[in-house]
């Protein structure tokens, strides 16, 4: 059995975004009880990581961080049409990624504890982004 959905979301500029709660959504509407979940973010400018979703720090660092391992304004850069976030935010996506897969069992993402599907935004301007989920099993 396969399912799949096309999700819409609108960015309010760099930062990260829980979807648990959507791909949670369909993965329910799918039927399936054991499985596998991909979640395919279909932009070069974003990307989707699985991270802590209790603390809202630990999201904050991780941008942070990356903020500074791949600074706008690199003297380096040449794709700079778009922007001084340009370059950065697809260097950014290259690093992160562009899919996650979750394991379904009892019809459920089989995430840890503390852990939630976020869609992270590299770019400074909002942006309108697609995600496909694909939900396969039985």
């Amino acid at each position: 059995m396969t399912h799949q959905a096309v999700l819409t979301f609108s960015s309010r500029g760099q930062g990260l975004r829980e979807i648990t709660g959507e791909v949670e959504h369909e993965v329910a509407r799918s039927g399936v009880k054991t499985g596998l979940v991909n979640v395919f973010c279909r932009h070069t400018s974003c990307s989707l990581v699985i991270m802590e979703n209790a603390d809202p720090t630990a999201r904050r660092d991780l941008h942070r961080w990356l903020s500074r391992l791949v600074p706008e304004n690199d003297p380096d850069f040449e794709h700079t049409m778009e922007g001084p976030d340009d370059m950065p935010s697809h260097i950014k996506m290259a690093l992160t990624r562009t899919s996650e897969t979750v394991p379904i069992g009892g019809g459920r993402m089989l995430l840890g504890t503390w852990q939630g599907i976020y869609l992270w935004e590299h770019r400074d301007a909002p942006h309108t982004r697609q995600i496909i989920v694909t939900v396969t099993g039985e």
